[in-house]
């Protein structure tokens, strides 16, 4: 496989100046970018312990209330890839400014909801924003550090950070559903977003690729809709089964404008996804890995929270606190991965992350309905996330080791989307299974099989993306480009170091 190569000066012009002298504005730049991707992470997952309330507050059906989850993580992962090439085209800190100021009017609309549609409406729209900023808060991170270990290191607390977010959604959504109400784990978003956009308005600093380029709008609608009709009909065969009009047509249509897409993209002038990108084996086999290891991770909060709510009896704060251990393990994962890089190499950190994680999983489809706390939620928990943080950094590493600079915000927003189309996707197709196990019952023994049994998916899912990433992954990806500083730790006044 060839590696690209960045020459010098065209590094220089895909990312912000860092001055030595300086490391306390550079703190300040990853510290505003990791706030936001923090904040659209954590949205996947703070609402599932508040689905009871808001079923009982709005009168959403069952089908309702996973739509409050996928309505966003589809329009998140749908459109993401049209923010990655909107923070090349317009400039980082535009699109980053514009997204997470989208992304904070719609919290506020959700939090403020009367009815089921507007929140669905308004938890689309949240993902619409999220897409638009998490591709610009990734490209900030690497513009804002030299090439080298300080990069790495860079990348892994982003990595550690989204990875806290989706970790601390249990948590956060608990408390405030336990001391407040449900609607308080969207209008929270509203203070925070405000002082994260006024932080960034102060310490960033502009960067853009430059090029005169067109948005494959489109493409992002095809990709959008194809996504979510391919959700809907999976969601579906809940009531219809897989043979059934109402399931066959939304899936064959979605597969059909997917398709359509990739057509699109093969002709147009400048595609939202350039195909050609995909000739990089770093580049599709981190992406397909990634969805992978997304789908299975996304739908890991979600059933332990639902499994220690329905069948355990914790209340919403409980189950929180339950997962704050796991939610622990995912940061130690995280921070570790770059460390481990450096001995063992991004594949087989990888592909052990991926192991560690499917052992947990294996763990957790043991669970049982009068299950104790360390052998039911926290043994498994950690297993889980200490591997789900150890398999993303080095995932994330390789997809944008070989990007060009003026594709620098388009590969951030295609590992961004894989990892939240592979959540989307996992877990309508978990929930699905779960409930095939489950026929409807609301019996804690049903319940605890099929939850059981969409962790014994889970855990197949996580071995293949173990095989994936010892067998596809290059490891001629993990050597530096020439100009980049040894992988061998070392003092460095760069805050990133530390």
């Amino acid at each position: 496989m060839t590696v690209m190569v960045q020459a010098p000066s065209e590094v220089e012009k895909s990312r912000i100046p860092v001055s030595p002298a300086r490391p306390a504005r550079t703190w300040l730049v990853i510290a505003a970018a990791c706030a936001g991707q923090f904040l659209v992470v954590l949205d996947v997952s703070v609402v599932n312990v508040a689905l009871p309330s808001m079923r009982a507050d709005l009168g959403l059906s069952t089908t309702g209330l996973q739509w409050v989850l996928n309505a966003y993580s589809i329009a998140f992962a749908g459109f993401m890839l049209l923010g990655g090439r909107a923070a090349d085209i317009f400039g980082r800190k535009r699109t980053f400014l514009f997204g997470l100021g989208l992304f904070t009017a719609a919290s506020l609309a959700g939090g403020l909801a009367q009815e089921g549609w507007e929140l669905l409406v308004a938890r689309a729209v949240q993902g619409l924003g999220a897409a638009v900023l998490a591709p610009a808060t990734l490209t900030i991170v690497t513009a804002a550090v030299p090439p080298g270990p300080a990069r790495t290191r860079a990348i892994g607390t982003w990595s550690a950070v989204g990875a806290a977010g989706g970790a601390a959604g249990g948590f956060v959504g608990g408390l405030l559903t336990d001391l407040l109400n449900w609607r308080w784990v969207l209008l929270i978003n509203v203070p925070i977003g405000a002082l994260v956009l006024l932080g960034a308005a102060l310490w960033l600093t502009e960067s853009r690729n430059g090029a005169a380029r067109r948005l494959d709008l489109p493409g992002a609608v095809l990709v959008t809709g194809g996504l979510a009709a391919f959700a809907y009909g999976i969601v579906q065969t809940e009531e219809s089964g897989w043979t059934a009009a109402a399931t066959l047509l939304p899936l064959l249509g979605g597969l059909a404008l997917l398709g359509l897409f990739t057509l699109v993209e093969a002709r147009t002038a400048a595609p939202l996804m350039p195909l050609k990108l995909f000739r990089s084996r770093a580049v599709s086999a981190a992406n397909v890995t990634m969805s992978l290891c997304g789908s299975a991770s996304f739908a890991m909060w979600f059933f332990m929270t639902v499994y220690a709510q329905n069948v355990l009896g914790y209340t919403p704060l409980e189950a929180g606190l339950a997962l704050i251990p796991s939610s622990v393990s995912v940061l130690l994962g995280s921070t570790l991965a770059p460390r481990l890089m450096a001995r063992a190499g991004a594949v087989n950190v990888a592909a052990a992350g991926a192991l560690m994680a499917a052992a947990g999983f294996g763990w957790q489809s043991l669970m049982t309905v009068d299950g104790g706390y360390p052998a039911t939620i926290l043994g498994p928990g950690v297993l889980m996330m200490m591997g789900i943080g150890l398999a993303a950094t080095p995932l994330a590493v390789l997809a944008t080791s070989g990007a060009d600079p003026g594709d620098a915000g388009l590969v951030s927003g295609m590992i961004n989307t894989s990892r939240t189309m592979g959540g989307a996707l996992g877990l309508a197709v978990l929930s699905t299974v779960a409930a095939s196990r489950t026929a409807g019952s609301a019996d804690p023994a049903d319940l605890v099989a099929g939850y059981a049994l969409a962790f014994r998916v889970g855990t197949g899912l996580l071995l293949a993306c173990a095989v994936l990433s010892l067998l596809w992954l290059p490891r001629c990806a993990e050597q530096p480009h020439p100009g980049e500083q040894p992988q061998a730790p070392r003092p460095s006044p760069d805050p990133a170091q530390s």
